[in-house]
């Protein structure tokens, strides 16, 4: 039973943008002869709205569901989530980095920097794959495919 995530992306973010959000993440998880697909959604950058509701969620789920079924992109039984990323989200892409510039992030390395693999810290700026974080008074240099887990601070 092989399914693409990347398949799965192309094909559903046209109709998540057409109802007027982004595809923020995708997990697939496979659990024996199951697969859980999880779709985080948000709205676009400026964006007047606070956020995804619990109908907006049900809403693009049915348009998801409906459409993986009739293109048969995952055979066999699976369960579809539709979640916000919420607001300690988890960031992956460089843009969503960008989108949260002048904001605190916990980071996790692969390879430490300096003998550590946790940061806390501002993003400064992001550059390419080069991500520019404000650490006690410096600016660290970050390559992001050294990021294993990131998530935002949020302001309270």
């Amino acid at each position: 039973m092989k399914v693409d995530r990347d398949e799965i992306e192309g094909l559903i973010t046209p109709i998540v943008e057409a109802m007027g959000y982004v595809v923020w993440n995708i997990e697939l998880h496979r659990a024996q002869h199951k697969i859980l697909l999880r779709v985080y959604v948000d709205v676009p950058l400026g964006d007047n709205r606070k956020g995804v509701s619990l109908d907006d969620c049900g809403n693009i789920s049915n348009q998801i569901g409906g459409l993986l079924d009739a293109e048969e992109v995952i055979s066999g039984s699976y369960t579809l989530e539709v979640s916000s990323p919420g607001l300690a989200r988890s960031l992956f892409k460089p843009e969503h980095y960008e989108r949260y510039i002048g904001n605190m992030v916990h980071i996790n390395l692969h390879k430490s920097i300096d003998e550590r693999h946790d940061f806390k810290g501002k993003i400064q700026e992001v550059l390419g794959s080069t991500l520019k974080l404000l650490i006690d008074g410096q600016v660290i240099d970050v390559d992001m495919t050294n990021i294993s887990k990131a998530k935002l601070i949020p302001d309270l």
